[in-house]
């Protein structure tokens, strides 16, 4: 009774958001996500340029990444809740980082396949460990706001990432020398996590019964399978749009600049979209970013031109930036303080599995049939996202959340 005393008066105190820990985080974050967008742009030309690989070969290889991160997302977020927080963070992150050295002496498309797919399940580990850890040290009254800012490390990791690959590319850079810095990256983001102190309550083993709700948040099924279509359209238009604007409008550096754009509507949003969280407003978030992305990857299928292709970007960031912090909030919302790891495990896992299947069903319905076909089918899954928010995920989420 007097930890749960204690615990709660923490809570209830106030505390300043940019702490030493959560400092931390959001750097080691930026530095995952930079080493992750550092490559996202070139990887599909990678494959191509070097192993000629078609469209749905490029697709498949590339989906291991997330398809492992689905596999291990579930197993992670029970060791999150089991054993030291920090422990699985480091350990997790170090992997992370080594693996990255994988890219430079994969030599045939086979072995670039088995370190992609062995670098996703170190990142399940790291997205839900870092994650984990960062709602830890947030202040209670402030976790829809730090949410929020925590993910402006990933889009700012977004605005550089991208545009520093595709620069380096444009200016004839080897592929090694943009796996080296992706490599450098990973490098500095675990040095940042070996200094998160951690708080002591969440150093402790967590004794619980085994049970399937220790690896999935079972009252989140339905937000999950809301989430799924929205991923899936996220995952199909940044995996192709490098492709796609070289081979059909003709811009063969303008991914870094989508990018750019992107990151920038999803800043302003989620700066604007964290005050509505911390009120109350979640699922108005969620119904509005929603139409918003449909706006986006409709304009991005139907206007094949340098303005729409750019415009959408911008729109489609501004829709992420309200969807994703108040998305990642109803996950937490529906699980006990002692679940949250479980909580960000599903959030991820149900992200990646549809951000697997637009990468994977991608590729496909662009070499069967058209580039415009695939990205209308995103604009079509955020619909019905949308819809099965509406009429399914909302009146859930207001009778069964805890918070």
């Amino acid at each position: 009774m007097a930890e749960e005393r204690e615990t709660m008066m923490r809570d209830c105190a106030p505390e300043k958001l940019w702490n030493h820990d959560f400092v931390l985080c959001c750097v080691a974050n930026f530095m995952v996500f930079f080493s992750f967008y550092v490559l996202m742009p070139v990887l599909p030309l990678y494959l191509d340029d070097v192993f000629d690989a078609s469209k749905s070969m490029i697709g498949s290889v590339l989906s291991l990444y997330a398809i492992a991160c689905l596999v291990f997302r579930p197993f992670s977020g029970f060791m999150v809740d089991s054993l030291p927080r920090k422990i699985v963070l480091v350990a997790s992150l170090g992997v992370f980082f080594v693996l990255f050295g994988g890219y430079l002496v994969a030599g045939t498309i086979l072995t670039f396949a088995i370190v992609r797919a062995l670098h996703g399940l170190s990142y399940g580990g790291v997205s839900v460990s870092n994650a984990t850890v960062a709602i830890d040290v947030m202040p209670p009254a402030k976790r829809g706001t730090g949410i929020a800012y925590y993910g402006v490390a990933n889009n700012l990791a977004m605005c550089i990432g991208p545009a520093v690959s595709m620069y380096l590319y444009q200016s004839g850079a080897r592929y090694t020398m943009i796996f080296t810095i992706a490599l450098v990256a990973a490098g500095l983001g675990f040095v940042a996590v070996t200094m998160v102190r951690g708080r002591k309550h969440d150093l402790r083993r967590v004794k619980q019964p085994l049970s399937f709700d220790r690896f999935w948040l079972k009252s989140a099924w339905r937000e999950s399978i809301n989430l799924f279509f929205v991923a899936y359209a996220y995952g199909l238009v940044t995996t192709f749009l490098a492709i796609y604007g070289k081979e059909e409008i003709g811009i063969t550096n303008g991914s870094g600049t989508f990018f750019l754009l992107l990151a920038i509507g999803i800043i302003f949003s989620r700066l604007f979209a964290s005050h509505w969280i911390n009120k109350g407003m979640v699922t108005i978030n969620i119904t509005v970013g929603s139409t918003i992305l449909i706006i986006g990857y409709s304009i991005f299928a139907l206007w094949t031109s340098i303005p729409g292709y750019y415009l959408s970007a911008l729109i489609i960031g501004l829709g992420q930036g309200m969807f994703a912090p108040a998305y990642q909030t109803i996950f937490i919302n529906l699980a006990p303080n002692s679940q949250r790891g479980t909580a960000n495990s599903t959030y991820l896992t149900s992200w990646d599995f549809g951000a697997g299947a637009g990468i994977m069903l991608g590729g496909v319905i662009v070499d069967h049939f058209h580039y415009q076909t695939a990205f209308l089918s995103s604009a079509l899954a955020v619909a019905v996202a949308l819809s099965i928010f509406q009429m399914m995920t909302e009146p859930h989420f207001n009778r069964n959340k805890l918070r």
